[in-house]
């Protein structure tokens, strides 16, 4: 039986990219799906992001995690099997499933939230991370404005203290977004193409066969 991967979106919603990546996923021989969390809402690259806040900001800790079960059953495979892996505000979701559920792998592209809560029901990732359940994989870049190194060094200590594999890697030189190859300003094509094996990986690694 192939392994399951639930792809989480970014603020944007459901866009192209995220369905790209899902198409990687297959072509890796996984089972892929997105879990949307806006209910079918996407928005264009260039919307203000004062126009996106409150739809993210809407969400809670029980809302994404019914859409993250929700794809997780869409694909039709055991729990344990399944990786869920998320970008920017889909990071921070990644790794809160990874700790409310035992999940197969967690990979978090970017995840924000790392000292301050995001949501309603969901801590900041410095205090989730410690109680992972799933073996979880952090990719952030170095030039991230809005996720400081010294941030992700925190989550990078949080999460070792967790009873599963945890494992964070930086890019140099790279920003955030910077596995989006439709935002042109963001994407590190270096970054992104070490970072995508180390996914294959981690998930080969943790993805009972």
């Amino acid at each position: 039986m192939t392994g399951g991967v639930v792809v989480v979106h970014e603020a944007f919603g459901v866009t192209e990219h995220i369905r790209d990546v899902v198409r990687r996923f297959e072509a890796e021989g996984y089972a892929a799906t997105a879990a949307d969390l806006y209910d079918g809402r996407v928005f264009a690259q260039d919307t203000p992001f004062d126009e996106i806040r409150p739809v993210m900001g809407s969400l809670t800790g029980d809302a994404i995690l019914r859409g993250v079960d929700a794809a997780v059953e869409r694909l039709g495979v055991p729990q344990p099997r399944v990786a869920v892996v998320g970008f920017c505000m889909g990071g921070t979701v990644a790794l809160y499933s990874g700790a409310m559920r035992a999940l197969g792998a967690a990979v978090s592209f970017y995840g924000g939230g790392v000292t301050e809560s995001r949501w309603a029901g969901v801590g900041p990732l410095v205090e989730v991370a410690p109680g992972l359940r799933t073996p979880w994989l952090g990719l952030y870049g170095d030039e991230d404005k809005g996720i400081p190194v010294e941030q992700v060094e925190a989550l990078r200590a949080a999460a070792s203290l967790a009873p599963v594999p945890t494992r964070v890697e930086r890019f140099a030189g790279a920003g955030h977004a910077f596995f989006n190859d439709t935002r042109e300003a963001a994407y590190d094509a270096a970054a992104a193409k070490a970072a995508w094996p180390l996914v294959l990986s981690w998930l080969r690694m943790n993805l009972p066969t």
